[in-house]
């Protein structure tokens, strides 16, 4: 789509012909702004594509700024850099946000860690970063999101996991900070609900992204994961985030749970 100030030099150039200015004015609609965290991502990244590609304006947060800064020069995005596990950071993320676009109408938080360790293997640092990545940043997100949309409603996508709604080995830490994000959504998508702000979860699998190399790139671990799940492979990113593109612009789903995740979380593999 093209912006109003590209529309004006065009029209002085002579580009665009025979439509009277005011009218090209009044037809002249804005896409909706999206705010997406964890963009450099291997899910958020392509996320991120897709509705650069749909011509929607986009804030684009990650903590790696080097990746972050091509990514927004590659799609023409705004761009923020930041840890949200601090809640002043939340804070301005969405304040640059709303000073840059005027308007906030969904948000992507496409951000996780995978902590794979048993309990009693699990270190206190280990623990709370895990927390504060998965969980208190959707907190901190969720708590902006109310006077950034209570006037006209919009959309939040967050991402839980397969393993916060299936008993998996060693997946303690990142299950219990999972399964706190879906109760979080739940009942955030109660209590906005009435300003038409919808909360939702998607909760994948495993999937074949840089966060799951160290699985992904010993034969012995992937062939293990492929068979755990029923369709006997696991997620591509495009899957997972073309659902995320659906879900956003969904007008009548709030409060659900969707797993992308080859069935891993509600059938068990044939044989």
């Amino acid at each position: 789509m093209l912006s109003s100030e590209r529309i004006d030099n065009q029209i002085q150039r002579g580009i665009i012909y025979n439509v009277p200015i005011g009218i090209l004015q009044r037809s002249f609609v804005l896409q909706p702004v999206v705010l997406i965290t964890g963009a450099t991502g291997g899910i958020g990244s392509l996320i991120a594509k897709g509705l650069a590609a749909a011509s929607y304006r986009l804030m684009l947060c990650s903590k790696d700024s080097a990746k972050l800064e091509q990514l927004g020069i590659e799609l023409q995005a705004e761009v923020f850099p930041g840890d949200l596990t601090d809640s002043g950071t939340v804070s301005r993320l969405f304040q640059t946000t709303l000073e840059t676009y005027g308007q906030i109408d969904h948000v992507i938080h496409a951000v996780g860690s995978m902590v794979l360790k048993p309990a009693h293997l699990t270190r206190d640092e280990e623990w709370k970063k895990t927390l504060d990545t998965n969980l208190s940043s959707a907190f901190y997100l969720i708590r902006e999101v109310y006077p950034a949309m209570k006037e006209r409603g919009g959309s939040v996508v967050l991402f839980s996991s397969a393993a916060a709604r299936v008993g998996l080995p060693n997946h303690e830490a990142i299950a219990a900070a999972k399964a706190g994000l879906i109760g979080l959504m739940l009942s955030a998508a109660s209590t906005y609900a009435d300003r038409n702000i919808r909360i939702n979860c998607v909760a994948p699998g495993l999937v074949d992204t840089p966060l799951a190399a160290r699985i992904t790139s010993h034969p012995a671990s992937l062939e293990a994961s492929q068979k755990l799940h029923p369709l006997h492979r696991i997620g591509k990113p495009e899957e997972v985030a073309d659902f995320a593109l659906w879900l956003v612009e969904q007008t009548w789903i709030t409060g659900q749970v969707f797993g992308i995740d080859g069935g891993l979380s509600t059938l068990r593999p044939k044989g």
